[in-house]
């Protein structure tokens, strides 16, 4: 197992751990769901943001690590009361370490019926870092 696989790994059970100990403020605390995938070319983050927009979510890139964040709220009409919520909602924020062999420079990410998709391709020569990455 090389070095950034352990790291890897030791940074995904730090945040398990912290998500176990750490007291949820109540049931409406967001925490989405996501996938990361690797292929030969490309890493892809893909987060499940249901009921929310693109104008809802920002993602940054700061040294070395990918940082996903927004709230997903809910929103009632002065006549209209919750009876029952049972949709989690609230801020967010997940963040993800950038591996080395990842191309920052290259960074895409697109928003699709309440799913966040952001692709790193995989470095050739040189690398630049933006601060800012658009969604689509």
């Amino acid at each position: 197992m090389d070095i950034e696989q352990q790291l890897t790994s030791l940074g995904r059970e730090i945040q398990q751990f912290v998500e176990r100990i750490t007291p949820l403020d109540d049931a409406r605390d967001f925490s989405p769901a996501c996938d990361v995938i690797e292929s030969k070319s490309s890493l892809k983050i893909i987060v499940d943001l249901p009921g929310m927009e693109k104008k809802d979510v920002k993602v940054t890139l700061k040294d070395g690590v990918l940082r996903i964040e927004g709230t997903r709220e809910l929103y009632l009409e002065n006549d209209e009361t919750l009876k029952r919520g049972e949709r989690a909602q609230g801020a967010f924020i997940r963040s993800f370490s950038i591996p080395a062999h990842a191309d920052s420079s290259s960074i895409n990410a697109s928003f699709k019926n309440g799913e966040l998709t952001v692709e790193i391709k995989k470095k050739g020569e040189g690398e630049s870092e933006a601060d800012s990455i658009p969604i689509n």
